[in-house]
């Protein structure tokens, strides 16, 4: 995620625009991509890294903790419960005192939280440390989400979430072999292995974190690598996008009004129907390998769950490039679900497991590729004013999935003794979620670029 990783060979850019966006603006827009998102890369792959690691964790923490199946799982829904409970202060929080600000206390704290999981004696301390995670780290992701709507226009922004995003499949990759390693020091200085998951991969994210407090900006106003005459192109053309420009004059709407409205409600109940394969994949997916192909070493493990996600990021940056080159939404949202729901009937129900593991890609691939494209849409149904709130609420909302899956996958293991059920479940919310996107009210980004620029509002603090 450097300068070349968003400039192609020839030296073009993968923000070259339609023609109707000025040279100027090209420029500015890949400026900024060069300046944030491999800093945002690098922050978010610390965040998923410490969200996930308790899947590789767990491939030893049960047996040395007692835990079952359904108890592991409840430590990642009371996780979940506690991000969903804070995420809309969370974000309240960053809108009133700025990224800068807010991201770089949210590391620092989420870092020191995850790394005391080693101290988890039982299924009781387990629960409360990751209560303390999901507290710590609740803000991140809906804050960051909101924060790149105030750098990058509609348009472009398919292609930004995706640079963004693929840290979710890169550290889901890079880090099951990290893992799978860090496991292998079971016993050094007295530690388990799962003990040195914690600690090796909870501290750089407090480290990361001071760093955030020198390097990133709360607005472009404010950004001193930007002159000022690129602050006003991007000005113009984050201003050309801005919701209210589409929106008729009307009698100004309650923001609890609007947070209530059918628009977030559906929004909420397709990213919820997503949500629960991301949580899938993030929880289960060495356990799932593990289970067909249980003579494998943790190492082995590792290796073979980096595979989808190799997949994922390939499958991401493409499909954003399409979803913007030809400036669709719908059908680049409802295919790689339908894709996801097809990977996960491979899994379920072959017997053959090099079948079993390109199900696992497919769900990966489409299921990360459909969550870059679903955050292009929601800020464009939305009031400036109800955008903060409503992107976190309808993460919230959503992550409900997240809470719900891991309790529900790991009583149907339990029930059963395979994940056959539990793979039937997220099969079934993926096909449901795709039917609901076409009730959703979403704005192709040729409307968006075609509007008359307004002013629109600053956020942040300096």
């Amino acid at each position: 995620m450097t300068q070349s990783s968003a400039m192609s060979p020839a030296g073009t850019s993968r923000f070259d625009t339609p023609d109707s966006q000025t040279t100027a603006q090209q420029q500015v827009i890949r400026k900024v991509s060069r300046h944030l998102l491999w800093f945002l890369f690098l922050c978010f792959v610390l965040s998923f890294l410490d969200r996930i690691n308790i899947g590789f964790a767990g491939l030893t923490m049960m047996g040395d903790l007692g835990l079952t199946g359904t108890q592991f799982g409840m430590a990642t829904t009371l996780f979940y419960l506690a991000y969903i409970a804070c995420g809309i202060p969370s974000n309240i929080a960053l809108a009133r005192v700025g990224a800068r600000k807010w991201i770089g206390t949210l590391m620092i704290a989420w870092g020191l939280a995850s790394t005391a999981t080693l101290f988890a004696s039982d299924a009781s301390s387990l629960y409360l440390l990751r209560i303390l995670v999901g507290i710590t780290e609740a803000g991140f992701l809906p804050g960051v989400l909101l924060y790149l709507t105030f750098w990058f226009p509609a348009a472009y922004r398919a292609r930004a979430n995706a640079l963004f995003m693929i840290a979710m499949p890169f550290t889901a990759g890079f880090g099951s072999a990290v893992s799978g390693l860090i496991l292998g020091l079971d016993g050094t200085w007295g530690l388990h292995g799962w003990q040195w998951l914690f600690l090796l991969e909870g501290m750089p994210s407090v480290i990361m974190g001071l760093v955030v407090f020198g390097y990133l900006d709360d607005q472009p106003q404010r950004a001193d690598w930007l002159d000022a005459e690129e602050k006003r192109n991007l000005a113009r053309a984050l201003a050309a996008d801005a919701p209210a420009a589409s929106r008729p004059a009307e009698k100004p709407v309650g923001l609890m009004r609007e947070l209530l409205s059918p628009t977030v409600i559906l929004f909420s109940l397709v990213y919820f129907c997503l949500v629960n394969t991301l949580a899938m994949i993030a929880v289960w997916t060495p356990l799932i390998i593990k289970s067909f192909n249980a003579s494998g070493s943790n190492i082995t493990i590792g290796l073979l769950a980096s595979i989808p996600q190799i997949c994922t990021i390939v499958g991401m940056l493409l499909w954003g490039m399409h979803s913007d080159r030809t400036r669709e939404r719908r059908w680049h949202l409802v295919l790689p679900m339908l894709f996801a729901a097809a990977g996960w009937m491979c899994t379920a129900w072959s017997s053959h497991p090099l079948v079993q593991l390109l199900g696992v890609c497919m769900a990966s691939s489409g299921s990360y590729t459909a969550m870059s494209i679903f955050w292009t849409t929601p800020d464009q149904a939305l009031s400036f004013q109800a955008r903060a709130i409503g992107i976190a609420a309808i993460n919230a909302v959503g992550n409900l999935g997240s809470a719900l899956n891991p309790l529900v996958v790991g009583w149907l293991r339990d029930l059963t003794q395979s994940f056959t059920a539990g793979l039937g479940y997220a099969t079934a919310l993926l096909v449901v979620g795709a039917l609901l996107v076409f009730l959703l009210p979403i704005p192709s980004s040729r409307r968006i670029l075609n509007q008359q620029p307004v002013r629109e509002p600053s956020l942040g603090n300096p």
